[in-house]
């Protein structure tokens, strides 16, 4: 029988601009609740993830801690994200609350620490940024970046501090290319990565004539053509499933490639600027 820490990922890693690679595809958690998401990264250690995102808004660090430590791969095997929401935005208080998560985790450090949300109604997110700096350089994040932000945001971020996001995680799906956006990240060396990938809010894509028949032309699920549209834009890619199966397909996309004429008909459903971004923003 194979051992997980046996099994070879095909996931290729991105680099990152402040050092060190991404796996490209990972498991997303929201809203998998701690006995949930302990059973999914068991099973993704198994099938070959190696890179999990979860949040404190999620409330399921404890399972994701409990998922890792049951895998079977050594830490450094793993790339872990984790977030911090509102409750941390200001001058140090990001410090407890990675103090918080790294316990609920189990872990000594996280290899990327995000910003949840911009709020910039608070204006705080400079000074949460200034104490993510200083978490990153003392060790506890290997990298740090954001969620949510927009062009207006980052220009801010990094005029004050001259610290460049490594990575910007947007809602993010054909159905809503956020290309100014992408644009933006790319000119700045921010690493783009595709929350809710699927399609989220726009609950047709998946069911779309140009899925299905790009599908049937490589023999994939539609859902494995969007997975792997998001790998060919040179985006990191986050898919939540539960179920083993639904992961191994979700992981079996590094094998065939999608042409020109491919890529053009999923331009078609587009359907311009932020749409079907979710403003709701109790949960990603």
């Amino acid at each position: 029988m194979t051992t997980p820490a046996s099994v070879p990922s095909a996931v290729p890693s991105l680099s990152l601009n402040s050092g060190g690679s991404i796996p490209q595809l990972g498991l997303g958690t929201w809203p998998l609740d701690d006995a949930a998401v302990e059973k999914a990264i068991v099973a993704a250690a198994e099938l070959g993830y190696r890179h999990v995102d979860t949040a404190v808004k999620y409330g399921n660090e404890v399972g994701v801690g409990r998922g890792l430590a049951a895998s079977g791969l050594e830490r450094d095997q793993w790339f872990v994200t984790t977030k911090l929401d509102g409750e941390y935005q200001g001058q140090d208080r990001a410090v407890a609350g990675l103090d918080a998560s790294l316990d609920r985790l189990g872990l000594d450090y996280v290899d990327l620490l995000l910003i949840h949300w911009p709020l910039p109604g608070r204006d705080e997110f400079v000074s949460t940024w200034e104490t993510f700096i200083r978490l990153r350089d003392a060790g506890k994040a290997r990298a740090i970046g954001v969620s949510n932000f927009k062009s207006a945001h980052l220009e801010k971020l990094i005029g004050a501090t001259g610290v460049v996001p490594a990575v910007n995680q947007i809602q993010l799906s054909p159905a809503s290319t956020r290309r100014e956006q992408r644009a933006y990240d790319t000119e700045q060396g921010i690493l783009t990565e595709s929350w809710s990938p699927l399609g989220g809010g726009s609950g047709d894509l998946l069911s779309s004539a140009v899925l299905a028949r790009l599908a049937e032309k490589h023999d994939r699920t539609p859902g494995q053509v969007v997975l792997r549209w998001h790998v060919q834009n040179g985006l990191v890619v986050i898919p939540k499933s539960a179920n083993p199966q639904r992961m191994a397909e979700n992981l079996d996309i590094f094998g065939f490639s999608l042409d020109a004429d491919d890529l053009a008909a999923l331009d078609t459903l587009d359907e311009g600027p932020d749409a079907g971004v979710d403003s709701d923003r109790s949960g990603h």
